[in-house]
């Protein structure tokens, strides 16, 4: 059973992805972009509080496809300056301290908006 999880993102239907997919035990959640709930850009030129809000979309996602973070086994942090590592490794770690995912910091050159400093991605394996 495939499950398709969204997250009103106006990008979804027009690149046609989803937020979060569930096949079985997986869910994948998509690269997550610190959007507010108004379509803004969120906490503009922070990363530690850009990255906040892509995970709260990315718990949002999970819980909406029937899991919790603690299923939470890789994260993908993508940054347009890696030197700003520790503003989103501290983010992260607020939430996956206990859950300690394999994690991949990366450099890019850039996201669909400017704005953005960061992105997330993650994947989660449910127990059973």
């Amino acid at each position: 059973m495939r499950k398709l999880v969204s997250s009103g993102s106006p990008f979804e239907p027009r690149i046609g992805f989803s937020r979060a997919v569930r096949v079985g035990q997986i869910v994948a959640v998509s690269g997550t972009a610190p959007i507010a709930a108004d379509g803004s850009v969120a906490c503009p030129g922070d990363v530690y509080g850009q990255t906040r809000r892509c995970l709260e979309i990315i718990a949002g996602a999970v819980a909406d496809a029937g899991l919790s973070l603690a299923t939470v086994v890789r994260t993908r942090i993508m940054l347009t300056d890696v030197s700003q590592w520790e503003a989103a490794a501290r983010a992260h770690g607020e939430i996956f301290a206990g859950v300690r995912p394999a994690t991949t910091f990366v450099e890019v050159q850039g996201f669909i908006n400017s704005e953005w400093l960061v992105e997330v991605e993650a994947d989660c394996v449910a127990d059973g």
